[in-house]
């Protein structure tokens, strides 16, 4: 959307939508994106990983078609909310697939690729809007909406030739072909190569025991120590929305606006910029992710976010006055005259970009995924993508509203959530860098006695002679032919 806020054919089409109804179209689709993500709850433990994923890209062509169709604002806030249907399904299903086929090693480098991946998705879109922007008439932004659906078409059908996720193969009792699976992972074909017998042994200690603990359903979120994990999981995805990265994404050409940069394409290739920042500084998190930690990315973006927010609050509050340069009768607060300032609050907006590109962008999907148990995975998975989603809604609709009443002081708010949310993790995360799923386990089963910041690198490792030992300890909760399977 950010690329045809100010293109006057959209404008014409669609009613000339006032701050309100603006905000709403564009909170169109993360509301639906918060039904998908809710959906998965089901779809991911019934169907699979892999298939909930293929009827997402489906979904996501017929919203594309709808909105490249669209005629008023009514049919496009409901194509607008199909794709985000498909959105919030795979942005919850995703990171559970990654996390479930990767080696722990490179497992989150292998989930940041979907925050790259998502980078080079807005780069590429915002790019083919930007050239599309010379057409005229309704051309300029129904091209851009209509070639959406190649992206889902290739996605559903080259997941064809994926393999389904061991651990939900396991738990539906296709435990030769998980295997098989883990072997061509991890270990080149080989069934008794280490890593995959150790993987293997764990993944089918986990999935019988949380058989005995009792059936899925949602009040597992409720038992034990799941309350405080879907808690830290949808916490994250809150804070990762509440740092204002709404801003910079869907509402770039009003900050830069009233940042006083003038002209519509000369607004369009500044606004390039930061999708091009975007995608090169989410390389660094997945070179080094698993080397720098969950924790000390997120506290060293979180205050960095704070303070390039509170910058550029602080500068549009000290320069900028309300007035009207395009004569439109609504005034805006705006840095006029003065191109010091101006490009003050737009370095601060890049390094804002940056900061969250290195840090917050790519651990706010990677961790959700390593907290849960198989047991509630899917479930609280989705829970915390439904909360990124929810907040997303509220403040797609909100930002233009605020941007129009309190200008400057919006930027203030959102640098307030930023150090909030590193005194959360400060207090509550514990690092989950290096340890399998199942190791996350023993973090937890210390209930509320552990310190988030004295968790030690060592705290839930396992041996592979410490898994085989409790595998052979767990034969009791086996099958009567895996018994015979195992004794054999």
């Amino acid at each position: 959307m950010s690329g045809v806020l100010n293109n006057d054919s959209y404008k014409n089409t669609f009613g000339n939508p006032d701050p309100a109804a603006q905000g709403g179209i564009v909170a169109s689709m993360p509301a639906g994106s918060l039904i998908g993500a809710l959906a998965v709850t089901q779809l991911a433990d019934r169907i699979g990983r892999k298939m909930t994923i293929i009827v997402a890209g489906l979904i996501w062509v017929v919203g594309s078609i709808l909105q490249c169709a669209a005629v008023n604002r009514g049919m496009l806030v409901v194509g607008r909310i199909i794709s985000g249907i498909s959105v919030g399904m795979c942005s919850a299903v995703v990171p559970i697939y990654q996390s479930e086929i990767t080696a722990p090693s490179i497992r989150g480098r292998i989930v940041s690729l979907q925050q790259w991946s998502i980078t080079w998705g807005i780069l590429i879109q915002y790019f083919i809007q930007f050239g599309c922007s010379y057409i005229d008439g309704v051309a300029s932004f129904r091209i851009p909406w209509g070639l959406q659906m190649i992206p889902a078409i290739f996605l559903s059908a080259g997941m064809m030739f994926f393999p389904e996720s061991p651990r939900w193969l396991v738990d539906k009792g296709h435990e030769e072909e998980a295997h098989q699976v883990l072997a061509d992972l991890h270990g080149g074909g080989d069934k008794n190569n280490e890593l995959v017998v150790l993987e293997f042994e764990e993944i089918r200690q986990q999935v019988y025991y949380e058989r005995d603990e009792g059936a899925k359903s949602y009040l597992d979120l409720l038992k034990g120590g799941n309350p405080r994990r879907v808690m830290l999981g949808m916490s994250l995805q809150m804070w990762s929305q509440l740092s204002g990265m709404n801003i910079m994404m869907y509402y770039i050409v009003y900050v830069f606006e009233g940042a006083g940069l003038t002209g519509r394409r000369t607004n369009l290739i500044a606004d390039s910029i930061q999708y091009v920042l975007n995608v090169a500084m989410t390389v660094p998190a997945i070179i080094y992710i698993d080397k720098w930690g969950r924790r000390p990315m997120l506290l060293a973006g979180t205050l960095l976010m704070g303070f390039w927010m509170f910058l550029v609050g602080g500068l549009q509050g000290r320069f900028g006055h309300w007035a009207d340069p395009n004569n439109t009768g609504d005034p805006v607060w705006v840095i006029e005259d003065n191109m010091a300032a101006t490009k003050a609050v737009i370095v601060c907006s890049y390094l804002f970009v940056c900061s969250f590109a290195v840090t917050m962008g790519p651990v706010s999907w990677t961790y959700p995924a390593e907290l849960f148990s198989l047991k509630i995975r899917g479930k609280a998975v989705s829970l915390s993508t439904a909360s990124n989603w929810a907040f997303n809604t509220a403040l797609a609709f909100a930002v233009p509203p605020g941007l129009d009443s309190i200008a400057w002081k919006t930027y203030f708010i959102f640098g307030t959530f930023n150090f909030a949310a590193f005194l959360h993790v400060l207090f509550m995360y514990p690092e989950t860098v290096g340890r399998s799923l199942e190791e996350v386990e023993e973090i937890f089963k210390q209930g509320h006695a552990f310190t988030a910041w004295k968790i030690g690198k060592d705290v839930g490792k396992k041996t592979l002679a410490e898994v085989v030992e409790g595998a052979k300890g767990r034969k009791g909760t086996d099958s009567p032919e895996k018994r015979e399977s195992d004794e054999a």
